[in-house]
């Protein structure tokens, strides 16, 4: 068995808090924050491919090994950068983890900002 690590401990905390919320949410509550999908699309957040600030950005679904964002995955300089969608609709990374944005792509911006031109490291 892994060694439990602050890392593993502290993740797992996450995750039984986004499930405890997300159960506390009422049908009536979650569909009014929510907002609905158009016709005939995918009910993700839009896949993007930029540079920004001399660094390239990626989100795409299906991307990653972490699926905290419904399965979309984003990188910087090909490098995953862990995002997780809260259950009001933000988004957080790894890097700015106590900085809500609205989309995966503001995530991966304010991850760029935050690095200040140093390398993403990998988790895991």
């Amino acid at each position: 068995m892994p060694e439990l690590t602050r890392r593993r401990a502290l993740g797992a905390a996450a995750a039984l808090a986004a499930v405890a919320g997300g159960q506390a949410l009422t049908a009536t509550s979650a569909s009014a924050s929510a907002p609905a999908p158009a016709a005939g699309h995918h009910d993700g957040p839009e896949p993007f491919d930029e540079v920004y600030r001399g660094r390239r950005i990626e989100g795409r679904a299906g991307g990653g090994g972490h699926h905290h964002g419904a399965g979309y995955g984003v990188f910087v300089d090909g490098v995953e950068l862990h995002v997780m969608q809260n259950a009001d609709g933000s988004w957080i990374s790894v890097v700015s983890h106590y900085d809500p944005v609205p989309t995966p792509r503001a995530a991966a911006r304010a991850a760029v900002v935050e690095l200040q031109g140093a390398p993403l490291v990998p988790l895991g």
